[in-house]
């Protein structure tokens, strides 16, 4: 069996915590563990084959949370300049996988408590799909859910597919006993979903084939943003269960949560005796049943019950428990006042490292860089700023011009506009320096690259 993980999805619901270029399942919530690391896990024992689906600027950070957990999988990316659905999304992991290859799809995102439950149902999806069919996974529901399709069922056979229902709906499938949320978990041969969406989605698999052929057939497999905008955004549901006479579904009692909303992650995280999350960085007085996600600096409360606090370096999300689902709406608001609060956080991931904005103004821009080890920088220039570099930790090895240097700790240099440079660290520890820029744009998108090892535009 080979599992295929799913990374796409902004994360908006979780917002501030996630952001468009660093998802919900890369956030580590869990002990410093993210839930993409936990799918990781929870999928080791089943197989060692693994592709995952990612968007190409979320490459490297999922390379390293891969490489930070340790687990050895024999390991696909493919990469995607921008999403279009699960159905394609599969459609690109099947083509590069072997027709007979029996493909355990997963979403990086989801939270499952349950992992012997869990590994049951899957041995149960296998035996279904080796035998050619469609498998997806529907979750007992606990109570009347207005957030999730269901998928009615009867001895592993799928009679419907239901849209969102509302409460009055819930409370009816709850009450019938065979209605399932539907997990967006899938297992089924890769030559079944491929003929499948070619029956009944023939554009999409038309295009997603075309889209794997022109791409160089290196790892990772890069599609190329032209072919992608050809293929036609789709779900899986929609494009394939729906129509297939071929579908089954698995019941599963898991302990299973997509997390698409604070307070389903007020549910999944660890509480003290008056029913607040444990944070370190948190003093309650007389205050229960509280959400409370912080940072670095200290967070106090007094007299407050039901809550959901959210801070993070330039964002603070209060809110009611129960009206947490709204987040999405506010995201809408926040995007038109401010779109960097929800593209990025102040602290990015870049292919060689982060970098943390410490300070930041019309007029000039300071922040902590830190380079792993072995990475460097692009070989670029800036048209808008200049900029002074200061290694704090480490030793830097820069290109200014024509000039190749090494800088240690508590040395400096000066990078005019329009000047070629690049930063590099050959060392065995990080490289942190800060670097303060000055002048008229200060926009991450000043930056013409020359050369580049990640292949970045």
């Amino acid at each position: 069996m080979k599992v295929i993980i799913l990374c796409g999805g902004s994360g908006t619901r979780l917002w501030p915590v996630s952001r468009t270029l660093y998802p919900k399942q890369f956030v580590q919530l869990f002990e410093d563990e993210s839930l993409f690391q936990k799918t990781l896990k929870r999928n080791a024992p089943l197989a060692k084959d693994l592709s995952i689906i990612i968007n190409q600027d979320q490459y490297f950070m999922g390379l390293d949370q891969l490489d930070e957990s340790k687990i050895k999988f024999n390991r696909q990316f493919v990469l995607e300049p921008i999403g279009r659905n699960t159905a394609p999304a599969i459609a690109l992991a099947a083509f590069q996988s072997n027709p007979n290859d029996i493909l355990l799809v997963v979403p990086s995102d989801h939270l499952i408590s349950d992992e012997r439950a869990y590994t049951e149902a899957v041995k149960k999806a296998q035996e279904f799909a080796e035998a050619g069919n469609l498998v997806t996974f529907g979750i007992k529901p606990t109570y009347a859910e207005t957030g999730y399709g269901y998928i009615e069922g009867q001895n592993f056979d799928v009679k419907s597919f239901k849209e969102k229902p509302s409460k009055e709906t819930a409370e009816k499938y709850l009450a019938a006993g065979n209605y399932y949320w539907n997990s967006g978990m899938f297992c089924f041969k890769a030559s079944t979903y491929l003929e499948e969406l070619k029956a009944h989605a023939q554009d999409i698999y038309l295009a997603s084939e075309t889209a794997f052929n022109h791409a160089k057939k290196e790892s990772p497999l890069r599609i190329t943003k032209h072919d992608m905008e050809a293929i036609r955004s789709e779900s899986i549901d929609y494009a394939v269960m729906e129509k297939s006479q071929k579908v089954k579904v698995v019941p599963a009692d898991i302990g299973w949560s997509d997390l698409g909303s604070f307070d389903s992650l007020y549910d999944a995280l660890e509480k003290d005796k008056t029913g607040n999350t444990k944070e370190e960085q948190v003093i309650h007085v007389n205050s229960k049943n509280n959400l409370v996600v912080g940072g670095k600096r200290l967070i106090t409360t007094i007299d407050i019950e039901d809550m959901m606090i959210v801070d993070t370096n330039d964002a603070l999300l209060i809110a009611k428990k129960g009206s947490t689902q709204k987040v999405k709406d506010l995201v809408g608001l926040v995007k038109a006042h401010n779109n960097e609060l929800t593209n990025i956080h102040t602290t990015a991931h870049r292919p060689w490292g982060t970098y943390t904005i410490l300070e930041d103004s019309n007029e000039y821009k300071v922040k902590r860089i830190v380079v792993r080890p072995g990475a460097k920088l692009s070989l670029q220039k800036h048209q808008h700023r200049s900029e002074h570099w200061i290694v704090v930790s480490g030793a830097a090895v820069v290109t200014v011009g024509e000039k190749r240097f090494k800088l240690h700790k508590n040395e400096s240099t000066y990078i005019p506009k329009e000047e070629v440079h690049r930063l590099e660290n050959e060392e065995q520890e990080d490289l942190i320096l800060i670097e303060a820029q000055v002048g008229d744009y200060l926009g991450e998108d000043d930056i013409v690259r020359l050369q580049d090892d990640y292949k970045r535009n």
